[in-house]
């Protein structure tokens, strides 16, 4: 069995520097090989893809922009903006050829504001499947992936439309597109759906990345909490995962301190730690 491939989340991992190319050279020296980062478009993305080839790192994920920074959450799923979602979409293929990134997260977005989710679900359903074969369309085209991630209404957000892995199955299903994939991050799977051996197994054919974190206080796979992060990854391992494993987490002090559990799985499965 191959062992796992990790990947540094540049939103959550080494926030003790101000900007992407110096949480990107801080990756590297860390050990990291890839990065990803939800929002890179503050940056120049040619600027960013001369630190990574400089320090050898593969950029594997942005997210489509989030529409408006103190609501929106993305725009994939809210009726009335899909021109938003359409020109967002456009931005988001231009960074991922520039950074060479084959995935880019179609962010679902929020419920709007004052609106009941049962009122409004049908609704956004329907345009979140209109966009995704938009999107698809395109995406397919320049060889890229995209992603639908559901994120946890209970602790993460309340508002958010995509909710569940069951309901992105259904709308992946719908879209029927080869190029859209799950996005399956375990944290907000454990506290939605559990039964992650279950669920890891019957989502692994339509599974394009995962991402890690502890439940429930989201910090590294190796703080206290629900989950048995040395039986998932040989669950990944068994179930022949050989995508990236997105480390989207908050470290509960300092970055670097806090990888003891991913030095201890490098040195485990034989390869050089930093």
């Amino acid at each position: 069995m191959a062992p796992l491939r990790f990947a540094a989340n540049l939103d959550w991992l080494f926030l003790e520097y101000p900007t992407l190319p110096q949480r990107m050279e801080a990756a590297a020296r860390a050990g990291f090989g890839a990065v990803e980062m939800c929002f890179p478009y503050a940056s120049d993305a040619s600027d960013l893809r001369e630190v990574a080839e400089r320090n050898g790192l593969e950029v594997i994920l942005i997210n489509t922009p989030p529409g408006n920074q103190d609501y929106d959450r993305g725009l994939g799923a809210v009726p009335g903006r899909e021109l938003e979602f359409r020109e967002g979409l456009d931005l988001a293929v231009k960074y991922a050829k520039i950074l060479k990134c084959p995935r880019i997260h179609l962010t679902a977005g929020r419920i709007p504001m004052g609106a009941q989710r049962e009122a409004v679900s049908a609704a956004m359903e329907a345009t979140f499947i209109e966009n995704l074969r938009y999107a698809a369309d395109i995406l397919a085209q320049e060889n890229l992936v995209g992603l639908l991630e559901p994120i946890n209404c209970r602790i993460s957000d309340p508002h958010y439309f995509l909710t569940t892995p069951q309901q992105a199955v259904a709308i992946l299903n719908k879209v029927g597109r080869p190029c859209l994939k799950l996005q399956l991050d375990i944290f907000h799977c454990q506290i939605m759906a559990g039964d992650l051996t279950q669920n890891l197994e019957a989502y692994f054919p339509i599974t394009g990345h995962i991402q890690i974190a502890q439940v429930p206080a989201r910090h590294e796979p190796d703080s206290p909490g629900e989950l048995n992060f040395i039986y998932l990854f040989q669950l990944l391992e068994s179930i022949g995962y050989s995508g990236y494993v997105g480390c989207e987490y908050k470290p509960e002090g300092d970055t670097l301190k806090g990888l003891s559990w991913l030095y201890s799985y490098w040195k485990n499965h034989g390869l050089l730690t930093p």
